[in-house]
């Protein structure tokens, strides 16, 4: 018995371990395939560097914790592949209450978020409804973080724009407290 433990043990330590350094090689991002269960169904890959980001908000009720926020993904991944007909979720990075960030599409493939960019944009989503109240502090430094993560890694090119979904799309998103947070941000652009 004690040796099944061990086996166990270890091989539980191995699988957090790989995840943990895997998750750290791509920018803290955890990758679809840990919350999803499986991975990207998207094929179509962006043209590295992007030029644009879009941030939106997802107006499902938000998450701080992980278990709340895979639960969330899982419904918002649910609902954009069985309802709407995407190939997979669409946007390209999402971002829990709990500081943490989910790829959707990831940086290098074509999502389905905002028509007529989804070839040359990133969106990145947090996830709840933004429009009286700001996303958690974690959440914003996420993105932060996120955003020059890739410009390190050649993801995003160094004169990146960032725009509000609104900007770019009839749509209130990503809510009336999250633009006006946004348009402080040093990439914020009126206009493309």
């Amino acid at each position: 018995m004690s040796n099944f433990f061990l086996l166990v043990t270890f091989g539980l330590h191995q699988i957090f371990s790989t995840s943990t350094a895997f998750i750290d090689a791509s920018c803290g991002v955890v990758p679809i395939w840990i919350w999803g269960c499986e991975s990207t169904r998207r094929t179509v890959l962006l043209d590295l560097p992007v030029k644009i980001v879009v941030i939106q908000h997802t107006v499902s009720p938000p998450c701080n914790n992980d278990h709340a926020c895979e639960s969330s993904l899982k419904s918002i991944r649910d609902y954009h592949i069985n309802h709407l007909n995407f190939t997979d979720i669409g946007p390209s990075f999402l971002i829990g209450g709990n500081g943490k960030v989910y790829e959707g599409a990831g940086w290098k493939h074509v999502g389905a978020h905002t028509r007529g960019y989804n070839d040359k944009a990133i969106a990145v989503s947090f996830i709840g409804d933004f429009s009286y109240d700001l996303p958690t502090p974690e959440a914003l430094q996420a993105a932060e973080d996120l955003l020059s993560c890739g410009v390190k890694n050649y993801y995003l090119t160094p004169n990146y724009r960032i725009v509000g979904h609104r900007q770019l799309s009839a749509t209130d998103s990503p809510g009336d407290k999250l633009q006006e947070h946004i348009s402080t941000w040093s990439h914020w652009t009126y206009a493309l």
